[in-house]
């Protein structure tokens, strides 16, 4: 009876022990709490004590008792999963709304040989055959832009584009264009080819989004994002460009067959509309230097004359300044403001402001984006940015004028120490993070770019995706930092090739998504982007991480939850994904792993 009474004892004290650890970890979650929302000055003690203390008996009990009613416990969820069969070979190079509209309910298979592209710098210049095994590639071709050696592709320094050398070129460049100083940080490549000018303008610190059509022939987009090079299928056609006004320091088109003066001269218009005022636009090739090259070109002279001139009034119409006229090349930069532009205003019709950032699926337009007031003839409209890196963590220009509702300086500056924490968070259970494994990365739900911001580093770029549906457009506020990104609605598919990331974030983004389309499509589009061994980390609430959980575990991907790194009583908690290694197998869909 003694012994039985000690039993019950001990039972009753490792009871209480346990009711109150599960107190204390409340408590002081509640003053943690309290602390940051600027009432209290318990934060240190709290997180402290919620560090230390074993509340690991918390995120054993059932997601129903402490997070709400409807979600059915992991044993249930596990029982129900749908494994998610392999696509068939033929497959392998799929890309949506490119191929055509179809929505393939299965994981894209990486072709036979697939390896790790080289790690960065190297990859600017090589590329593993297997990765991008385009048999017409390996003859010799006439421009050049690619050579076949062994079992890998090399990129030459010399191409069509760059008789003298990318790095001669940019030189010229840079002799006209403050390159190199931070001043010009972002650029955009239109008709980017192989996107080698976006490769070597790494080296002056610039960050260029690189973009062309999707060619099957010639897939330069693939080896570009294989190179470790920002860039997306991508074309000026009719719609708006996927970016924010003012949002590049410098646009670029070399022999990149854009008819520039077709269609109202539109095209030149949306250049106009993404260049920050004082930014650059260089011209090379056709039909520049016509008088020297129209027979190289295979152009009548009248043909190529006609085209330079019209060009150069659109610039004009445009208030652009021409800066540079040698050899194939022609700079102009645009004006800093309107006070530059009186003339504009009654030969070009502007367009409403509204207007200037509403783009997703709309019509280029023939009216010119008007820039942002000024108060004197000196400043630049928008506002002025520092040089990069300065300007990273500077509060950016829409913030600090207000343009953005409800979000203050201080708040900006609190976002960037958030991030700071949780990717330091990231690193302690993913320790390969920041150490150049992950070269090409994106954040799925970008906000402030404050997650792009905590990795800048020369050995990785961040694609900072803006959904279109998010409740506030802070993309512009991205690309005042120096980083870049890009429009879009995760209920479709992205513009790229498959296996283009090595790294995926997503905050909040199934949150965001969960009343507008299937999470399923969604993994499987982020499947498709992401490269065999690859990593997703998803940060959400606990009930959507749980119902991803359930369809992830179909898909081939290994995964571990953990929690918020301020303690597990926090709602919020972290999906860390490896993609598993598996290729096509041959004829049929049947996957080969290693």
């Amino acid at each position: 009876m003694a012994t039985k009474a000690k039993q019950g004892d001990n039972k009753t004290r490792r009871s209480f022990s346990v009711f109150l650890i599960f107190g204390l970890c409340c408590f002081f979650y509640l003053l943690g709490a309290w602390q940051r929302s600027g009432f209290g000055k318990g934060d240190t003690i709290a997180h402290e004590i919620t560090k230390n203390a074993d509340c690991s008996v918390v995120s054993n009990l059932n997601i129903e008792t402490h997070h709400g009613v409807g979600v059915k416990n992991s044993n249930d969820l596990r029982s129900e999963t749908k494994v998610v069969p392999p696509c068939h070979d033929r497959f392998i190079d799929h890309t949506p709304c490119h191929d055509d509209n179809e929505k393939l309910h299965c994981l894209i298979p990486a072709p036979k040989g697939y390896v790790t592209p080289f790690p960065w710098p190297q990859s600017r210049d090589y590329v593993p055959f297997a990765n991008a095994a385009y048999q017409n590639l390996t003859v010799e071709k006439a421009e050049n832009w690619i050579q076949f050696e062994g079992n890998v592709f090399r990129f030459p320094d010399r191409v069509k584009q760059f008789p003298h050398g990318v790095d001669a070129y940019i030189d010229q460049i840079a002799l006209v264009i403050p390159i190199g100083n931070g001043v010009v940080r972002t650029a955009l490549d239109t008709g980017c080819g192989a996107a080698s000018l976006g490769a070597y303008l790494f080296k002056k610190n610039v960050i260029t989004m690189s973009f062309s059509p999707k060619d099957s022939h010639e897939p330069q987009i693939r080896f570009a994002l294989e190179r470790g090079v920002p860039a997306f299928v991508g074309d000026l056609d009719t719609i708006k460009l996927p970016f924010p006004s003012r949002s590049f320091d410098m646009a670029h088109c070399s022999q990149c067959s854009i008819p520039w003066t077709q269609n109202d001269g539109k095209y030149m218009i949306e250049i106009d509309r993404v260049l920050r005022p004082g930014g650059y636009w260089v011209l090379s090739g056709p039909p520049i230097n016509w008088k020297a090259k129209y027979k190289t070109w295979q152009h009548s002279k009248e043909e190529l004359e006609d085209e330079q001139k019209k060009i150069e009034e659109i610039a004009k119409l445009l208030c652009w300044e021409k800066k540079h006229e040698k050899g194939d090349m022609m700079i102009w930069r645009k004006r800093v403001n309107t006070d530059y532009c009186r003339e504009r205003e009654s030969r070009v019709t502007i367009c409403q402001p509204s207007s200037a950032d509403d783009i997703w699926y709309k019509e280029m337009e023939a009216c010119v984006t008007p820039y942002p007031k000024t108060s004197n003839r000196d400043e630049v409209a928008g506002g002025e940015l520092k040089p990069f890196p300065q300007r990273l963590n500077d509060v950016p220009p829409r913030i600090s004028s207000g343009s953005i509702h409800g979000i203050s300086s201080e708040s900006f500056e609190d976002d960037n120490k958030l991030w700071v924490k949780h990717v330091n968070a990231y690193k302690r259970v993913n320790k390969i993070i920041g150490i150049g494994r992950y070269r090409n990365i994106m954040d799925m739900n970008a906000g402030l770019g404050s997650f792009a911001a905590a990795l800048e580093s020369p050995k990785s770029w961040v694609m900072n995706v803006m959904p279109t549906i998010a409740g506030k457009d802070t993309l512009g506020v991205v690309y005042e930092r120096g980083l870049i990104g890009m429009y879009h609605d995760w209920c479709e598919a992205f513009s790229t090739y498959p296996r283009s990331y090595d790294l995926i974030h997503a905050n909040g983004l199934f949150s965001l998504y969960k009343d507008k389309c299937s999470y399923e499509d969604i993994l499987l589009e982020m499947d498709r982007i992401l490269r065999p061994e690859g990593t997703v980390i998803i940060r959400d609430h606990e009930i959507e991480l749980i119902k991803v959980k359930k369809i992830v575990s179909g898909m081939r991907w290994n995964t571990k939850m953990v929690d918020h790194e301020d303690g597990p009583l926090l709602p919020e908690k972290i999906l860390f994904v490896v993609k598993q290694y598996w290729v096509a197998a041959g004829e049929n869909s049947s996957p080969s792993s290693r």
